[in-house]
Order: C-alpha cells, then sequence, then structure tokens
C-alpha cells in the first residue's frame, strides 16, 4: 500500500470516527475510537509512541510522543479545538523532521465537518 492510500484510510476512518461522535469530546476519546477504527481496517500502529531528539548522536528523551503512528509511516497528531493554530502545525512538521518521515496528518475532531478538520503536512526536507 502506498502512502497516499494508506493516508485514504486513514482520512476514512477518522471521517467514520467523526460521523458516530461528532464534536466536543476530548482528545482522548477521539483517539481511542480512532485507534479501535484503524484495528477494524487491518491497519497496524503505535500509540503514544516516544520520538527521541537525536543530539550529537546520542538519543535523548525529551517527552515527544506521537498520538498514532500507522505503519511506521505516518504520524497522526489528533486535536480537540476550535481551529488548527500555527504551532499545531509546527508541532507535527517537528515531529516528521525529527523522525525523518514524510508525511503527517493533523486531525481536528472539534469541527462540523470532518474533512475541515484535516490537514495534511508534508516534509519536503527528509533526510
Amino acid at each position: 500500500m502506498d502512502i497516499n492510500e494508506l493516508s485514504s484510510k486513514i482520512i476514512g476512518a477518522a471521517i467514520e470516527v467523526h460521523k458516530a461522535l461528532g464534536p466536543g469530546l476530548l482528545e482522548s476519546a477521539y483517539e481511542e475510537c480512532l485507534c479501535h477504527e484503524l484495528k477494524l481496517r487491518g491497519l497496524t500502529f503505535d500509540r503514544q509512541k516516544n520520538l527521541p531528539v537525536v543530539y550529537k548522536g546520542k538519543k535523548l528523551d525529551c517527552g515527544y510522543r506521537l498520538d498514532i503512528f500507522v505503519k511506521e509511516a505516518i504520524i497522526i497528531e489528533l486535536k480537540s479545538c476550535e481551529k488548527i493554530e500555527p504551532i499545531h502545525r509546527a508541532q507535527l512538521l517537528t515531529y516528521l523532521k525529527l523522525s525523518r518521515l514524510s508525511l503527517g496528518l493533523l486531525l481536528n475532531f472539534n469541527v462540523p465537518v470532518m474533512r475541515d478538520g484535516i490537514v495534511r503536512i508534508v516534509n519536503e526536507l527528509k533526510k
């Protein structure tokens, strides 16, 4: 499965969760339900995965955690807030740079229509 197909499956799962629950719940509730939906779709993932910072060849635990890490390819950052702020985009882009991955999805469930809460972020400086 290529990264675009995987991204589509994740977005479909998020839309399904949002249709069932609507906006207004805590992030943790959406995380739990989205993980269940990903399992139903046969996708493998890690939850709350530590992301170390490598500095001068040493791995340092700086407290970064990925909400959901799907198939070791896509980082999902979940939100349940009024609107996506630049700091949320910066957070996900930082995770992408630290992990040297190319694609992340920022999913804000606190919207009337889920498609308005989906931000796809590409790390073009992947090295």
